[in-house]
């Protein structure tokens, strides 16, 4: 099915690997014209600069200069912005409300909030007016279903779909649709990086491999439907056909992309 997205201007944040890379590459083989934002540039997304002319503009986005510098960027490259795939976050594993401090819940709000308020504050003006515009926000289903290890994490996601719906309201009539894609667990880096990836806690606890708990433990913990967690490119499609044409009638909704780990309505 063809997107119509061929020659629309895109940008996407947290482009360097995971979820954000593989829009990306997705959006460079419909035709678009991608401005990847990220705080470095992987091997990965430099192949992609190299192989389909993608403009990488590094940034950190959890700073207000780099929301700015980002779209700055893509406004003199092409003129104008058609789509924005709020992609950027973090997370990091919490001993409970007295294992955090200021420090982390600034951190995580800064990287899954206030990037996502920033970057789209800087890029409505360069938007407004443009056919068929359209920001999708990725967020999570830890939004709706809180989980103590990583609160700050769930409390942002909250915020960022709460916003999400706000944003839809107030850019309708500057033409620009808004849409939330809540992944459950996906097979990216943030789950399965050495040393540090959530899959490695769970790994610990069950005495297993990281492929393990991808495969098998975590499908299993979480109730997933299909058994099986989720693929990059299966939320990297999602998202590019709420931000093409074909979804033209679509704004303010969440679409859950967890392989039916949420069994609520």
């Amino acid at each position: 099915m063809d997107l119509n997205l061929k020659d629309k201007v895109a940008v996407v944040t947290g482009a360097s690997k995971g979820i954000g890379l593989a829009v990306t590459r997705r959006l460079a083989e419909e035709g678009a014209q991608v401005v990847a934002g990220s705080r470095t540039t992987t091997p990965d997304l430099a192949e992609l600069r190299e192989s389909n002319g993608v403009a990488v503009v590094n940034a950190d986005l959890a700073q207000a200069e780099g929301a700015e510098s980002l779209v700055a960027a893509a406004v003199d490259l092409h003129g104008g912005i058609d789509l924005l795939v709020n992609n950027v976050g973090a997370s990091e594993p919490v001993d409970g409300i007295t294992g955090t401090d200021d420090d982390a819940w600034q951190r995580i709000f800064d990287i899954n909030l206030f990037s996502v308020v920033r970057t789209t504050h800087a890029a409505v003006p360069a938007m407004t007016g443009r056919t068929d515009a359209a920001i999708v926000n990725i967020s999570s289903i830890n939004a709706g279903q809180p989980f103590a290890m990583i609160m700050h994490y769930s409390a942002a996601k909250a915020a960022l779909t709460n916003l999400s719906r706000s944003l839809a309201e107030d850019l309708a009539s500057s033409g620009i649709r808004v849409n939330t894609v809540s992944p459950g667990p996906v097979r990216t880096p943030l789950w399965t990086a050495e040393g540090d990836g959530f899959a490695n806690v769970f790994a610990a606890q069950d005495d297993t491999t990281v492929g393990d708990v991808m495969d098998r433990v975590l499908p299993e913990t979480m109730g997933a439907s299909l058994g099986r967690v989720t693929e990059p490119h299966e939320v990297a499609d999602l998202t590019l056909f709420l931000a093409s044409p074909r979804a033209s009638a679509i704004t303010g909704a969440d679409y859950r992309i967890d392989g039916g780990i949420t069994k609520t309505v």
